[in-house]
């Protein structure tokens, strides 16, 4: 069953406009809460970066604060909206190679596959946008 595309002349509904942000929302949530961890335990964050054999780990501590904090915000408010996803995206990667890469661990199988699907959702935003309901759309 074939659907029409959505037409950028139409006016979208109050749930069209309000879909992307429940979705920045919904993806956010969880750097939110890894950057709130990190922040509550940074020796033990910084442990964990240096076992993994990552140089500099409070430097990676200090980026990792940055990126999921501030991108989680950002994306939340939808501002620059399509660089903080692509920066949220290459972060998810990133983390999956240098944290989740024992694929014969099912736990660090998934969490692995995690990190893919959220940088693949992050990529929808970086091609799509925030949407209305965003600090991106008042500009």
């Amino acid at each position: 069953m074939a659907t029409a595309p959505y037409s950028h002349t139409a006016t979208p509904t109050k749930v069209q406009s309000a879909l992307p942000l429940v979705g920045r929302i919904g993806i956010a949530a969880i750097f939110l809460l890894s950057g709130l961890s990190k922040l509550a335990a940074p020796a033990a964050t910084i442990g964990y970066i240096a076992s993994s054999g990552l140089p500099l780990p409070q430097l990676g501590f200090a980026i990792a604060l940055l990126v999921e904090l501030g991108g989680s915000i950002a994306l939340i408010l939808g501002y620059r909206t399509r660089i903080v996803a692509a920066i949220l995206a290459a972060f998810s990667v990133a983390t999956a190679l240098a944290f989740h890469s024992a694929l014969g661990d099912q736990n660090q199988f998934i969490h692995f596959f995690k990190n893919i699907a959220m940088a693949g959702g992050l990529l929808q935003v970086v091609a799509f946008g925030a949407g209305g309901w965003s600090l991106d759309a008042r500009r």
